[in-house]
């Protein structure tokens, strides 16, 4: 196991963000708004992927001006499916910048636009039940 080496001086902020399986991990540091996911720049991922993880740094743009493009965001998730790697990605990004920068008006910036910005999304998959074919699905039974 590598140590991340991080250079001397910088302020840097590691913040987690979860959605059912997967947890994400994002390093926010001084820098020239470089964004990483899983070692891959937000370009390679498609639209709606893309839009999903960018709501964040969009309203911190909004809200912050020229302070949000100082970071670099680097972001690793595990865990899940594609969908909620994003989601947990997505929450981790948002709950990095917020503690990077911490504002106030950028708290309830996020919150006025979509609470899941920052608070997890505590829904799991219900358990399944014994003798049953799916968590809330009754047995078929034969009246014949």
């Amino acid at each position: 196991m590598t140590k991340k080496k991080f250079a001397p001086g910088k302020k840097i902020v590691v913040v987690s963000g979860t959605r059912k399986s997967s947890k994400a991990c994002a390093t926010i540091q001084e820098g020239t708004g470089k964004i990483l996911i899983n070692k891959k720049p937000l370009e390679v991922f498609n639209n709606f992927q893309r839009l999903s993880l960018s709501e964040p740094l969009v309203i911190a743009e909004e809200v912050l001006k020229e302070k949000a493009k100082q970071m670099d965001i680097n972001v690793t998730v595990r865990g899940g499916g594609v969908e909620s790697q994003i989601e947990a990605a997505r929450l981790a990004i948002a709950r990095g910048i917020l503690a990077f920068n911490k504002s106030a008006e950028l708290k309830n910036a996020f919150l006025k636009y979509d609470r899941m910005l920052l608070v997890a999304d505590t829904r799991r998959k219900e358990q399944r039940k014994p003798n049953d074919s799916k968590a809330r699905a009754a047995r078929q039974k034969s009246y014949r």
